[in-house]
């Protein structure tokens, strides 16, 4: 039971975890209470600060040291074992989108046009769950297991690479993390090896001349919405015919702005959009290639042209080692039907690539879909999840982490196969 962690006043921390006795509460009450506050009370990126204070708050409440602030709202902590060994990592992100919540649920957000429509607040959730397991079972530990809390997931610049700067990766092995996917169904978990996610850069192009021209008379100056639309053609036919079309790239075009009035040039016109690849190198190609474009389109046509790029995440590359270590343990939990081998990698970005740029690590997707109100996609705004997995994946994760650090789990053995109770005598896996 989380009441054999020594008792500490908690009457301060918000509801709903406020007021709920240490003998009443199991690991998934405890869980779902921070993740439907947290989805509740949402905050964007770099101003999680209710959020930080949250879950420091919590992790205190449960005898656990936590440190920070670093990266802004970021924060860890770092559970040391009985025995000597590694140090490996395991990541959450916390912050919510800027949209608004449309869901009937007395847990909807109640802060206006913001929402945890991702997930975060359920991987908050289980990294909570995560350090309190392993706080729980020290004596199982071979080494020290940092789990960290990371803010602006979602912006650019986002908050891995300020958590990186700030020392979150010093002396880790490797690190790990879960996203959940509302297209699996409760009890499976995602798995893939090499790429899971593409890289994603946002791009915008600028076309200027001196003065506005009239739409009667486009050859007496410079057509500058013209010329946006063959840069845009000629960005479209970049993915597979500079690159192979074997290894996914997408070029998307979101953004053309120009005139307001029908017979006027404007001065300006400008396009943006997003550039996503699973390969770093066709991402340098691709860019390159743009750069160039852009450049010749001003040599031919005298407008100024200015391309820009907003780096995003690079992909994320799963370890597959560490996969192997989450798979084997998944196996051993909860039997063969639980593991799904995700067949492609996403084309969606995701910041927990900066970490594996720097250490080893696996990314582990986590389905949450039991019905048509857990199925609506990420980002949707009637997005919800069924927090069945909470704890499941809190008590599996850290037996990934066990595993790990004991590095028998790398050879498919489990020695961490047996956690102490958590859940008023229940097994620490639930199956």
């Amino acid at each position: 039971m989380l009441s054999s962690i020594s008792p500490v006043d908690r009457s301060h921390l918000p509801a709903p975890i406020a007021n709920v006795t240490d003998e009443t509460q199991s690991l998934a009450q405890v869980l779902v209470g921070v993740r439907r506050y947290l989805h509740q009370h949402p905050e964007v990126g770099m101003e999680e600060h209710n959020t930080s204070r949250f879950i420091r708050e919590t992790l205190e409440g449960y005898g656990l040291d936590v440190h920070g602030p670093i990266a802004g709202t970021g924060l860890y902590v770092d559970i040391e074992g009985e025995g000597s060994g590694g140090a490996v990592g395991y990541r959450a992100d916390i912050d919510a989108l800027p949209t608004q919540d449309q869901k009937q649920v007395p847990y909807r957000s109640q802060t206006p046009n913001v929402a945890h429509l991702c997930g975060h607040d359920a991987h908050t959730a289980i990294a909570i769950g995560v350090a309190l397991v392993l706080h729980n079972n020290r004596e199982q530990l071979q080494g020290r297991a940092r789990v960290f809390f990371q803010p602006n997931e979602e912006g650019l610049p986002s908050g891995a690479p300020l958590m990186i700067r700030g020392g979150i990766l010093e002396d880790l092995d490797a690190v790990y993390a879960v996203h959940v996917d509302p297209t699996l169904e409760v009890g499976r978990y995602g798995l893939i090896t090499g790429p899971a996610t593409a890289s994603s850069d946002r791009f915008e192009v600028r076309i200027r001349q001196e003065g506005t021209g009239h739409s009667a008379r486009p050859h007496k100056g410079v057509d500058t919405v013209w010329i946006a639309s063959q840069l845009m053609n000629q960005f479209y036919q970049l993915a597979g015919r500079i690159t192979d079309a074997r290894t996914p790239s997408v070029l998307t075009v979101t953004m053309l702005d120009g005139s307001e009035a029908h017979n006027v040039i404007p001065e300006q016109a400008s396009l943006g959009g997003t550039l996503r690849t699973v390969s770093p190198n066709d991402r340098e190609t691709i860019r390159n290639r743009m750069h160039q474009i852009a450049e010749r389109m001003e040599t031919l046509h005298g407008a100024h042209v200015e391309l820009d790029f907003d780096d995003g995440s690079p992909p994320v590359i799963n370890d597959e080692a560490a996969i192997a270590n989450v798979e084997a343990t998944i196996r051993d939990a909860f039997g063969e039907e639980a593991v799904y081998q995700i067949p492609e990698s996403s084309m969606g970005g995701e910041d927990f690539a900066h970490y594996l740029k720097h250490v080893s690590g696996g990314f582990v997707r986590v389905g949450t879909a039991s019905g048509p109100e857990t199925s609506y996609p990420l980002h949707h705004h009637r997005f919800d999840l069924d927090e069945t997995p909470l704890a499941p994946t809190s008590r599996l994760m850290a037996r990934v982490l066990l595993n790990h650090l004991n590095r028998e789990g790398l050879k498919g053995a489990h020695p961490a196969s047996h956690l102490t109770s958590t859940d008023n005598g229940s097994s620490e896996v639930a199956h």
